[in-house]
Order: C-alpha cells, then structure tokens, then sequence
C-alpha cells in the first residue's frame, strides 16, 4: 500500500505539466495599428510628467503602451514598436520621447 500511495504522489506532479490539446487562436493586430510615431510626440519635451500628459503623449504617438523613463533607473532593451518611452528627470521635466 505504501508504494501505490509514492506512485500517486510522483505521477501527481508530471500530470500538472501536460498540455491541452485545444490551440489558441489569436487574432493578428495589423501593422498600421502598431507602429509608434515618436516625433508626433516631440512636443511634449519640456513639459511636467503626469498622468494626463502620459496619457496625451500616447495618443499622439499613436502606441498602445508607454512606459516611463525615471532619472537613474535601468530599462529593459527590448524594442517593441508599439511602445513610447517617456523619459524625465528630477524635477519631472520630460527630456526626451523615443519609441522602442
């Protein structure tokens, strides 16, 4: 009895690991709706960072996220083109606008 009760218990973990047969279907986005336009968004140099001129920034640009760019902090170098990066520095003064 005792082994039957270890067999269960090793099979148990495997059997958490199986996949399900059913793909996923994603829908494509197309192109057109990804690509960022950073200099749609160059006049917002010079201007304080908030939450609303985020939101303004990204509209502009035409990208689906944006990330901030904080004094002295690491960014990951992965590109993506549907992303604005809005980078700023001590006293909330946007520096610079880029998209990637």
């Amino acid at each position: 009895m005792d082994i039957r009760l270890l067999a269960i218990a090793a099979v148990l973990p495997l059997a958490a690991c199986a996949t399900s047969e059913t793909p996923v279907e994603t829908t494509p986005v197309p192109p057109a709706e990804l690509t960022c336009k950073a200099d749609a968004a160059q006049s917002y140099v010079g201007q304080t960072a908030t939450p609303d001129l985020g939101g303004a920034i990204l509209k502009a640009a035409g990208a689906r996220t944006l990330r901030w760019g904080p004094p002295r902090s690491a960014m990951t170098m992965d590109y993506r083109q549907d992303r604005v990066n809005v980078m700023y520095d001590d006293a909330y003064k946007i520096t610079q606008v880029t998209c990637g």
